[in-house]
């Protein structure tokens, strides 16, 4: 545990998602990077930490955003993500493209 601070609570967040990192193949050092800045984050938005970022309490919750912003993993970004790239870029047709053809459009 990096945390001598954290709560049993959070210690038992920290191991589930930490063993939920490694079961999905990542390595050790990331599987416990990610779960204690998710944990850190978590305390952040909730008050317990004496120090955090605006950003910290500020954004969207971890559990919520669940991958929104991601732009890898098995499918890779949603169709909404890259429609919003399509539009930026000023691609003619997006609206009725599908997800593949969006994809192939804004250049994964």
């Amino acid at each position: 545990m990096p945390q001598e601070a954290w709560s049993d609570k959070r210690e038992r967040q920290y191991e589930h998602i930490k063993e939920g990192l490694r079961e999905r193949g990542r390595s050790e050092d990331v599987s416990e990077e990610i779960a204690a800045r998710t944990v850190n984050k978590e305390r952040a938005r909730g008050g317990e930490s004496k120090t955090s970022s605006r950003t910290s309490t500020h954004d969207v919750s971890s559990g919520h955003r669940g991958g929104k912003r991601s732009h890898s993993g098995s499918k890779g970004r949603t169709k909404d993500q890259l429609y919003n790239e399509a539009r930026q870029r000023g691609i003619k047709g997006r609206s009725t493209m599908t997800k593949d053809e969006l994809a192939r459009a804004v250049g994964r």
